[in-house]
């Protein structure tokens, strides 16, 4: 996923670079699971242990998981809470840096460019087919130039909404994906 830099005065967006990511930052982000982690953290403060009920895991998996999204800066401890028992818990929220960073995964394990459309489809299924706000499948010629402007345009308005999304957090969840390739063709 790609970053949009602000408007410039005449309208046009200024894309900027963004920090390229580690290879262990790229590994981390080239599982399905710890995506839908860092979404689900992004809304909310949970713990393993809620991760594991909402993501339908087993707690081991999920903490390993965890532990990588950890190690790498994508999640936070959040404060220590007291749960509904009287126990004490360790949520995690997510820092948001997976979106400021440029993921190339040309050098990656060959799936990993897949494990967001996958996260995406889990996601799907789990919201079910009323769920569907909107669709768009389509085919375009494109050059190279019309391509990094399409990108660019479409990154500046995911960039409003996502950098004011704070304001709407009374508004219901909604969730997507922008994925431009190339056919195979």
């Amino acid at each position: 996923m790609t970053d949009a830099a602000p408007l410039e005065a005449d309208g046009q967006a200024n894309r900027t670079e963004k920090p390229a990511a580690t290879a262990r930052e790229i590994k981390a982000l080239a599982h399905p699971l710890r995506l839908r982690i860092l979404r689900l953290c992004g809304l909310q403060e949970l713990t393993n242990k809620e991760l594991a009920d909402r993501l339908g895991q087993d707690p081991g998996t999920m903490f390993y998981h965890v532990r990588q999204l950890l190690s790498t800066g994508f999640l936070e401890p959040a404060e220590v809470r007291t749960g509904s028992s009287g126990a004490l818990e360790k949520p995690y929220r997510s820092t948001g840096r997976s979106w400021n960073l440029d993921t190339a995964l040309s050098d990656a394990d060959p799936d990993s460019p897949l494990a967001p459309v996958e996260a995406f489809r889990e996601e799907l299924v789990e919201a079910g087919p009323d769920a569907l706000a909107s669709l768009s499948r389509f085919a375009l010629h494109l050059s190279a130039e019309d391509a990094e402007d399409l990108i660019t345009r479409i990154d500046a308005v995911l960039s409003e909404y996502t950098d004011s999304d704070k304001q709407r957090s009374d508004q219901p969840t909604y969730g997507g994906i922008f994925v431009l390739h190339r056919t195979a063709d």
